[in-house]
């Protein structure tokens, strides 16, 4: 029987030591200010050269993240898969600008699907769009292409070049691909490109992930919308269902330029939305593969017990469940303990360009309501379960 509160399944993967040194790591997010501190103090000292690489690797970046590169993340690869937990490779460089950058980050992402084609244990790719093309290009285009001029016309065409690439690779080599999320001021050029190479590669199964934000309040409408599109050019629809991860940088956007926040006014409305999403999904399957990428224990008991009164089988291959590296270890691992396809996010690259994520994700454990605490508490639990035995 499905049990999150089961730790010994939940960290059966970790050793003493790892475990010690987790409980140590979210003792320190719990405190906001310590977090914003320390932040600054980090972005600092890399910023002056000072040699804290091995400090930042040893303490943060081996919680949250594989490796410095692809190869560095193969025993991660290995120890999720001893525990039927897949990996999904994200290279999580963030704030490049340049030409060559978004050259290289390409051929990573088109890496990580050539790894994946020979490893089962891989069942997606997947790339943030902002990685691709300069960030100003993608908010201008974000009002309509018409918007651009002919140089910077030049620069959008390069992305969807590139966007191109990577997802006719994943088509050629079978290996589906995640196209992530952003802030809403990049989101509607992101649907656009996601769309366009949905309907270009999705006309057997679903290669090509759209992710839909349901924090927002107008995302179940769009899924909806986007399901009809996709039938109208029979294809199948790919979707990664997620609540959200920029909420308060929406807000302060919304405020400083007088426009409606695109975010739901409280949890309880964005829960109800994914809760419906998952619904709508399950309830479309024949033409829908999902992916409920989500630290939320109702939802994904909720997306169990949907497939259960579908008599969908538990390992339904149409059907994801994903969590972070390092976070919701308990939901992650009895899922697959219980037979479902489970895959978590494995966040790899250079620590000086991998920074911006992991400050937010240290960032986000401060600021979602009790995720800290419930991280705590069971670590807490199994630690006295192994005293205990």
């Amino acid at each position: 029987m499905l049990n999150f509160d089961d730790t010994k399944i939940a960290f059966e993967y970790k050793s003493k030591k790892d475990l010690k040194k987790a409980f140590q790591l979210f003792t320190i997010l719990k405190f906001p200010i310590v977090v914003s501190i320390g932040s600054k103090l980090v972005k600092l000292a890399i910023g002056l050269r000072l040699p804290i690489n091995g400090l930042v690797k040893r303490f943060i970046f081996s919680q949250f993240c594989g490796g410095e590169s692809v190869e560095e993340c193969e025993s991660r690869i290995l120890q999720l898969k001893e525990f039927n937990v897949g990996t999904i490779l994200d290279y999580s460089v963030e704030g490049q600008e340049g030409y060559d950058d978004f050259e290289k980050n390409k051929n990573e992402i088109i890496k990580t699907i050539r790894i994946a084609e020979k490893n089962s244990h891989i069942p997606f790719s997947v790339f943030k769009i902002t990685g691709l093309g300069k960030s100003s290009i993608l908010k201008k285009a974000n009002k309509g292409i018409h918007h651009l001029n002919e140089e910077e016309k030049k620069s959008y065409d390069a992305i969807s070049v590139r966007v191109d690439e990577i997802c006719a690779e994943a088509y050629s080599l079978n290996v589906p691909v995640f196209i992530d999320a952003e802030d809403s001021w990049f989101q509607d050029v992101i649907d656009l490109l996601a769309e366009q190479m949905i309907e270009k590669y999705n006309n057997k199964t679903a290669i090509v992930y759209n992710t839909i934000q349901l924090y927002r309040h107008d995302r179940l409408d769009y899924l909806k919308k986007l399901h009809a599109k996709c039938k109208s050019l029979d294809c199948v629809l790919g979707v990664k269902l997620v609540r959200g991860a920029y909420m308060e940088k929406e807000r302060e956007e919304a405020v400083r330029l007088e426009y409606i926040d695109p975010i739901h006014s409280t949890k309880e409305a964005t829960d109800k939305d994914y809760d419906l999403a998952l619904e709508y999904c399950v309830e479309n399957i024949e033409t829908i593969s999902i992916c409920a990428g989500t630290h939320n224990e109702q939802s994904s008991l909720y997306l169990t017990t949907l497939m259960n009164k579908a008599s969908l089988p538990n390992d339904d291959s149409r059907i994801y469940f994903a969590q972070l590296l390092g976070m919701s270890d308990h939901i992650s691992f009895n899922l697959s303990k219980n037979g479902y396809n489970v895959a978590k996010y494995v966040p790899y690259g250079p620590i000086k360009e991998v920074l911006p994520y992991l400050i937010r994700r240290a960032e986000e454990n401060t600021s979602v309501s009790g995720q800290t605490g419930r991280e705590l508490s069971l670590i807490q639990k199994e630690i006295k379960r192994r005293k205990s035995v």
